[in-house]
């Protein structure tokens, strides 16, 4: 795109904060790559009781034909969309809207957006696998549905076995609340905890339980090492960090609004920019 004009696509994505996100970088690129005449921009949707059905009548009223979604608005859209997606459904939260001729569709890319990012950049295929995720947050919770639809068997560990249960149970009968001594025989471990973000550099789980031959997933992606992942290579596991994760629930979402294949290189490209 080198020009804006009369006839160009909008989409953008909102939250509170929301300058820092990645999203306009991911997908102007990306438009780029299509040769599209789009462009994104980010919105700052202050938090607010009717924040998130505010901002999908402005999508509506404005026509902007798609808008990624952070926190605090992920719920309040999943309530203001039209239509939503049974995952929509099973977390009332959305991190993706799209605009059909002043109908909204609610979904959620974050956990397929997991799955597409093992599956295509580690060569993981979950169907059939034992999975431990650590948390039960709203990331954690996203991770546990796909992985539940997908086939996998999800065992939760978090403090509160009460949340345990809650996240255990979006993964329907293959869905548990797990113990850390469900880690080492787990094939894929994943951290959807903040833990190792930051000023925390610790561990959710003792490194001693991780072997050789698992995949270890950290959601986190910066930094881009975390102290789990360092545990991880030490044990012979493959480590993996949240940047694939950000890259194609991304890449999701541009393909929800323009109904053509991502260019993935391109926004891998945007991607290693800013995590080099």
């Amino acid at each position: 795109m080198t020009s804006i004009t009369g006839a160009t696509i909008t989409v953008g994505v909102i939250g509170d904060p929301v300058r820092h996100s990645l999203s306009p970088m991911l997908h102007n690129a990306a438009f780029a790559a299509l040769g599209f005449d789009a462009v994104s921009a980010a919105y700052p949707v202050t938090a607010g009781d009717d924040a998130g059905r505010a901002a999908v009548e402005a999508m509506r009223t404005l026509g902007i034909r798609g808008l990624s979604v952070t926190m605090p608005h992920k719920e309040g859209v999943a309530a203001a969309a039209d239509h939503r997606t049974a995952a929509v459904d099973a977390l009332g939260a959305a991190n993706c809207l799209v605009n059909d001729d002043g109908v909204i569709t609610a979904h959620s890319t974050d956990g397929d957006g997991l799955l597409r990012s093992l599956q295509l950049e580690s060569a993981v295929d979950v169907r059939g696998c034992e999975v431990v995720v650590i948390g039960a947050g709203g990331a954690a919770r996203a991770v546990i549905d796909s992985l539940g639809r997908a086939g996998a068997a999800v065992a939760v560990i978090n403090r509160s076995a009460d949340r345990a249960a809650a996240a255990a149970a979006l993964a329907g009968e293959r869905g548990r609340v797990g113990a850390f001594a469900d880690v080492s025989a787990a094939d894929v471990v994943i951290n959807a905890t903040p833990i190792g973000m930051g000023s925390d550099p610790g561990t959710p789980i003792e490194p001693t339980l991780l072997r050789a031959g698992q995949v270890v997933v950290d959601l986190i992606y910066h930094p881009a090492r975390t102290a789990l992942l360092d545990a991880a290579v030490a044990a012979g596991a493959k480590a993996v960090n949240g940047l694939p994760m950000l890259l194609h629930q991304a890449a999701m979402q541009l393909e929800l609004w323009t109904g053509v294949a991502a260019p993935v290189a391109a926004m891998r490209d945007v991607v290693a920019a800013n995590f080099s």
